[in-house]
Order: structure tokens, then sequence, then C-alpha cells
């Protein structure tokens, strides 16, 4: 995007980040998965494959935010977003553990897992975006696609326990997906603002973007 003439009025990273939720806001009911778990109709079985492709997702996407951070580093707001976004990958991975205890999964079946293709689609993309994508326009396509994980994080923690009776150190991963995360979203608005003020956020590229990491989470 070009820098704004002189004097022009500049977009608040407030208005471009609400601006793309409102055009990610997805449909009822258009994760199935979470949908039958907060019924209590998905096979208990099913959390030990969550667990086996969270392992996978996490430990991408953490590459992903740490190469994104690297590529930002002329723009402290950016990288410290990213950065925060690693270091997230890393606190929900130890999280992770409880659950993979809870279904009984050993070190060598998750090392040996073979991941399913459409799982594995959003971490993919969001290694690509690391690679070609402006880093602002990253963060606007995943801050707003996250925008909507808490709640379907928070049905599916509540399930685990009113339906599958998992005790809370199994529940640990989606309760930590669920919490607000303040720091991170103030993060996310210096990253942006950053972006917009140094004429490098492109948000009809950043919507386009999380678009795609939508259509791609909604396939796990």
């Amino acid at each position: 995007m070009a820098r704004p003439a002189a004097g022009a009025p500049r977009p608040s990273a407030a208005d471009v980040l609400a601006e793309a939720v409102r055009a990610l806001a997805p449909e009822d009911g258009a994760n199935r998965l979470v949908q039958r778990i907060a019924e209590g109709k998905a096979p208990r079985s099913v959390f030990a494959t969550l667990a086996l492709e969270q392992y996978q997702v996490l430990t991408a996407d953490r590459i992903s935010f740490q190469h994104l951070a690297r590529r930002a580093d002329g723009d402290p707001p950016v990288a410290d977003f990213f950065d925060l976004l690693a270091q997230g990958e890393t606190r929900a991975l130890a999280r992770l553990a409880g659950l993979a205890d809870a279904c009984g999964l050993t070190d060598r079946e998750i090392a040996g897992y073979r991941p399913r293709p459409g799982c594995q689609a959003f971490p993919s993309y969001t290694a690509r975006l690391a690679l070609a994508a402006e880093p602002a326009d990253a963060a606007i396509a995943l801050t707003a696609n996250s925008a909507f994980r808490g709640g379907r994080c928070a049905a599916v923690h509540r399930a685990m326990a009113e339906h599958y009776a998992f005790p809370d150190a199994a529940r640990g991963f989606f309760a930590l997906c669920a919490e607000p995360a303040p720091e991170l979203a103030e993060a996310a608005r210096a990253a942006v603002q950053q972006g917009i003020d140094t004429g490098q956020a492109r948000p009809a590229a950043a919507r386009r973007y999380g678009y795609l990491l939508r259509a791609y989470e909604v396939m796990f």
C-alpha cells in the first residue's frame, strides 16, 4: 500500500481490525466438530486425535511466528506481536500435555503420528504468510481470525467436563485458548498501527488472507 499523502487521514488500527473481524465472521455452526462436542455427540476418541493434530499445528505455527518476528525486526511493534504469538504457542504446547496424558498417548505415538491434510491446512497457509505476506497484513489476518476462536474453545472446555468427564488438567489447553488476552490484543493494535503509519499495511489483502485462514481452520 502506498504511503498516504501528507495530511491525509489514516484509519486507526482499531477500525482496521474491527472491519476485518466483521468481514470474517463465521456462519453459525460452521465448525461442525465443535458443535458435536458441545452437544456431547462426538466420540471421546476425538480428543486424542485433536491432541495429536494440535501438536503438529502448534509446533508449525510457532516456527511461522518466529520467522515473522525476524522479518519484522525493523518494526519493533510488529516483531513484538509475533514474539508474543510464538510464546503463546509454547504455553499451549505445555497445556496440551495434560490432554495427551488423559487420552493415554505415549511420546512414541505423538512423534509417529501421521497428520490429516485438512487439519494441517491452517498452519501450512500460516507458513506461506510467514514467507510472503507483509508482516503487518499477517497480523491483521491472524488477529481477526482468532477473534472467534475463544468462544469455540470455551464451548469445548465446558463440554469436556459436562459430557466427557475430563479432569481440569486435560482441559487446560482449551481453557488457555478461551482466556481473554489483553496484552496480545494491545500488541496487535500496536503492530497494525505501525503498519498503517509506515504504509506497509494493506487491509484489503489482509482480509483475503484472513478469509483463507478462516476456511482452513473450519476444515480442522
